[in-house]
């Protein structure tokens, strides 16, 4: 088939090296989000580059000059792996059999952007990816193929979304075009009575309550991580805190409870989390250690009073 990759980032960029690496299909253009001053080149645009492919970045896809330009690439099918630029109706019907959208969550669930932190801030076992074919709406539109993945108690975002989702959404991308040229690709209507959505997920929503249940102060941690970091105050300066442990134990929240070479332990509502790795603000990600010594932390002080 003659293909148009639209894409961003890493994601993008490696579904892109999948399709020519499978060699079956041609990518006959590839679209990413405009440069940003001062910054480097999109990961997609820089591959599409290297493997000679022409390379678009329109700031708006309801221009009838992007319109016609789409029409050109003569396509089968717009493939959309990790895009965060509105394209209508009218950019996406151009290819002969339409446009088909990555999502990492098991769409209804978890429409939104930070589709992947609030399952694991909520205590889900289970998420998932989702090919789905794009309305107008956010996320909205019929399946075509979804991939179940556990979320394990001590795994963070960083471990479901690299470990997991992001290579088997690169892996499900061939599954995907198979299903369109082999004719008749599935479509499954979403259920609207089990649609969630969610916004972003800010530095608001991960400020550590240490009087709340210890599973979820965890929790928040392993969402936070890395993306956006969850954060406590010492002496009413913020820290980020990253990679964490549960213990069980009691005693009064938000004190530290000890302070050791594997960490900085305090406690919660009903159990303790143990501090691996933070980054003080304004500052490196460090060992806690490093950073208890830094700061001379002691047992007895609170963290986020």
């Amino acid at each position: 088939m003659r293909v148009i990759l639209m894409g961003q980032q890493a994601f993008g960029k490696a579904v892109l090296e999948n399709i020519l690496d499978d060699g079956r299909d041609e990518i006959v253009a590839v679209y990413c989000a405009p440069d940003k001053d001062g910054r480097p080149a999109d990961p997609v645009k820089q591959a599409a580059l290297e493997h000679g492919l022409p390379v678009y970045q329109p700031a708006n896809f309801k221009d009838e000059d992007v319109l016609a330009q789409l029409r050109e690439h003569d396509a089968d099918l717009m493939m959309m792996a990790y895009v965060i630029i509105f394209v209508p109706e009218a950019a996406r019907d151009i290819p002969r059999q339409g446009s088909i959208c990555f999502h990492p969550s098991l769409l209804p669930k978890h429409r939104g952007p930070s589709s992947i932190n609030w399952p694991i801030m909520w205590g889900a076992s289970e998420t998932g990816l989702t090919w789905f074919y794009p309305t107008d709406g956010l996320d909205e539109g019929d399946i075509l193929l979804q991939k179940h993945v556990g979320i394990g108690p001590d795994e963070t975002l960083g471990d479901i979304y690299f470990k997991k989702i992001f290579p088997l959404g690169v892996d499900s991308a061939i599954e995907v075009l198979d299903a369109f040229r082999a004719g008749n690709p599935p479509r499954t209507s979403q259920n609207e009575d089990d649609a969630t959505y969610e916004s972003w997920c800010r530095k608001a929503d991960v400020e550590l309550d240490w009087s709340a249940d210890v599973s979820d102060v965890y929790n928040k941690i392993r969402a936070g991580n890395p993306q956006p970091g969850a954060w406590t105050t010492l002496d009413g300066t913020e820290v980020q805190v990253y990679d964490s442990a549960k213990r069980p134990g009691d005693g009064t929240p938000g004190e530290i409870v000890s302070v050791g070479e594997d960490g900085v332990e305090v406690q919660a509502s009903g159990g303790r989390v143990l501090i691996k790795r933070v980054r003080p603000k304004g500052g490196d990600k460090v060992a806690a250690a490093e950073w208890a010594a830094q700061a001379g932390l002691v047992s007895g002080q609170r963290l986020g009073a």
